[in-house]
């Protein structure tokens, strides 16, 4: 018995539809399909299955080549899409301090500045030595701006992002919430003063002249003054009724 397969190797192109009459534009023959006929007849000739055998290797060989070009493509694709961008990408005209030229040519000046001020004292005396710790200060408050990763315009200053970006929450959303943090605590300590001394018989004496025992038992109770704020919210106790 006698089993054969049919693979066709290559694909048919479509020809494009006539324009004109086929007297001036023949229509091209389509290309014939080649096959490769797989036969299992034990009587076939040894040329013809080396010639199957090496036209199906050649067939296995180029849809290797095919799908190794297209997992390639596809890693290098995702390579590019998934790279981090850098931290300053979407600030424009902005560069970090560090590499900021100048932002390293204004510290050269500052400190130009300060040490021919120092040329002025001998080295011992106080003038001299606040110089020179004004000097270290200044190195040192560089070397942090650069350190923390502030970004810096053309005029070399650093400049604060408010944007609400998270990499950048240490330059303002942090110091905001601890200064509204202290003037709350400064003003519920106040409030909390005031409401202690209304019952007194003369209350504005000691606006004027601070108690100060009264004060401070207030000024360590105040740390916690969002849940006492909270606690009176709720109670009703927060305004005034006649407010």
């Amino acid at each position: 018995m006698m089993m054969s397969l049919t693979i066709p190797s290559t694909t048919t192109t479509l020809s494009t539809p006539k324009l004109a009459s086929s007297s001036h534009h023949p229509q091209a023959k389509p290309r014939p399909l080649n096959y490769i006929l797989c036969s299992s007849n034990s009587n076939s000739s040894s040329s013809s299955s080396s010639s199957t055998e090496h036209e199906q290797s050649t067939c296995s060989s180029n849809k290797l080549k095919g799908l190794s070009a297209a997992l390639a493509l596809s890693s290098i694709l995702l390579s590019s899409a998934s790279a981090p961008l850098p931290a300053w990408a979407d600030i424009a005209g902005l560069t970090p301090c560090k590499e900021s030229k100048q932002f390293a040519k204004r510290e050269k000046q500052q400190l130009k500045k300060l040490e021919s001020s120092l040329k002025l004292y001998a080295a011992d005396s106080a003038p001299a030595l606040a110089i020179n710790a004004t000097i270290e200060k200044t190195k040192r408050r560089f070397d942090n701006y650069g350190k923390q990763g502030l970004l810096c315009g053309t005029d070399g200053l650093p400049h604060l992002i408010v944007s609400g970006d998270q990499r950048h929450w240490g330059e303002f959303i942090t110091p905001g919430v601890l200064f509204l943090y202290i003037a709350g605590w400064i003003g519920w300590v106040g409030r909390s003063y005031l409401i202690a001394i209304r019952d007194e018989k003369k209350p504005t004496q000691k606006e004027i002249i601070i108690d100060v025992p009264l004060a401070s038992s207030l000024l360590f109770r105040g740390f916690i003054w969002p849940v006492a704020a909270y606690r009176e919210l709720i109670n009703g106790d927060l305004i005034a009724n006649d407010v």
